[in-house]
């Protein structure tokens, strides 16, 4: 008995120590943050709202970190969603970049930021900061259509799939009328903190800080590059948003017709040109627009001040299409383009309507129209007899088209053409002079 005892204790003995070993194993190749030998480290800001102006942005960032021989691309991140499709195209960015991709959250990554961070190859969270809540809303606010819902959840579990995370957390996140047990009820969407994020598999690592975030992948804060938008990239991302788009439509339609009322060129036509050049340059600048767009909406604009002198409506009916043709053009999409502007045409014809009615038509109309007359008790002057100028030569000063101003005799005249166009400094002969009207035509 004393020896089957001894083998006894000596059994549970050997037991212990392997538990205790086990443990200790388990302790020390708990999976953490990997310190692995990076190169070059570039950190990105991905930050306020997500439009295609930021799409633009990261993929000039991705392009300078690839040129920099960089093998580690952290994305700051910390927004509250935005644009469905720019995220889309920002997710593709990701995925393709033979980069490392950590995205690092300190704050939030709501919506389509949660979709971005999902491309990531790791996700990593600081205490207090949150992801999800990933459903698309429209412009006024309300839950997308079925359809859409359907389609965007695909996509998120699509890219929770990359890193192996269960997608069953990623439609959570998007669809409101699903009920999802342990996660969610239904009418509710899924929301996680750093430690529900971790629990779930959504954040590979929590770290208090971006020093222990640097500290624990081996990278220096002197040798990290951080990448920032220029100047003009934060214009971009400002103007290529779908409500300042519309916006400056608006102001730009709006300021031309308060023009057309106020006399002269003022503060309206300033303000419009203003509104007109910041949405190219916005989206020129984005990568959206180019000169070809540019070119269509000033042809246009000249065209239309054309019709003022040559009416008829052709020359304006095409200046029309050029300016509308340029403006959708520009934009990052063409649906987008025509809602935005459409927006601006209805605000405008109301503006014109309220103006119409306050200063009525002559208020449109009175640049283009003489408003002087001459009354009975003011006299009457003759006009001056010029038949004498019929049959004499002289010189086009301005183009006649068909009305100028030509030189006769060392005089200047106003004149009108018998014919078509005639240039400026083109030789002219008088051939009719019916009291004022002098009829000129060009010398063979």
């Amino acid at each position: 008995m004393t020896a089957t005892r001894l083998a006894l204790r000596r059994m549970r003995l050997l037991l212990s120590l392997l538990c205790l070993i086990t443990g200790f194993s388990m302790f020390l190749f708990t999976p953490g943050i990997q310190a692995q030998s990076y190169q070059k480290a570039v950190w990105i800001p991905v930050d306020n709202t997500i439009e295609r102006g930021l799409e633009s942005f990261l993929a000039r960032a991705f392009a300078d970190a690839q040129e920099e021989k960089a093998d580690l691309v952290i994305l700051h991140i910390n927004t509250p969603g935005g644009e469905v499709d720019a995220a889309d195209q920002i997710g593709q960015l990701i995925r393709q970049s033979p980069m490392h991709t950590i995205a690092y959250i300190d704050n939030q990554a709501f919506s389509a930021g949660t979709y971005i961070a999902l491309n990531a190859n790791e996700i990593i969270m600081t205490p207090g900061s949150s992801m999800g809540a990933a459903t698309p809303i429209d412009l006024a606010g309300n839950a997308a259509d079925i359809k859409f819902i359907s389609g965007w959840s695909k996509k998120m579990t699509a890219a929770a799939s990359l890193n192996q995370r269960n997608p069953d957390v990623a439609r959570a996140m998007v669809e409101i009328d699903t009920e999802f047990p342990g996660l969610k009820p239904k009418g509710t969407v899924l929301s996680l903190d750093a430690q529900q994020a971790k629990t779930l598999g959504y954040a590979d690592h929590v770290v208090s800080g971006k020093e222990e975030l640097l500290a624990s992948l081996g990278i220096s804060s002197d040798s990290l590059h951080v990448i920032e938008p220029t100047g003009g990239e934060k214009v971009a991302r400002w103007v290529t948003s779908p409500y300042v788009m519309s916006l400056l439509l608006v102001i730009g339609l709006v300021g031309i017709v308060v023009e057309l009322f106020a006399p002269g060129f003022g503060v309206a036509g300033t303000i419009s040109l203003v509104s007109f050049g910041l949405y190219f340059f916005g989206h020129y600048v984005a990568g959206f627009a180019n000169w070809l767009h540019i070119g269509l909406f000033v042809i246009g604009i000249l065209l239309m001040i054309l019709e003022i002198f040559l009416p008829g409506g052709i020359v304006g009916a095409i200046g029309f299409i050029s300016i509308v043709t340029g403006l959708v053009m520009a934009a990052y999409d063409t649906q987008q383009g025509l809602a935005s502007l459409g927006i601006a045409a209805v605000v405008t014809l109301v503006v014109t309507f309220l103006l119409v009615k306050r200063y009525g038509i002559k208020g449109l109309f009175g640049k283009f129209v003489l408003g002087d007359a001459q009354h009975n008790e003011e006299g009457y002057v003759a006009p001056k007899d010029q038949r004498d100028l019929t049959g004499k030569s002289g010189i086009a000063l301005t183009p006649l088209r068909p009305a100028g101003v030509v030189k006769v005799e060392g005089k200047r005249v106003d004149a009108v053409s018998a014919g078509g166009f005639i240039a400026a400094g083109t030789a002219i002969v008088v051939v009719q002079v019916e009291g004022t009207r002098v009829v000129v035509s060009e010398q063979e």
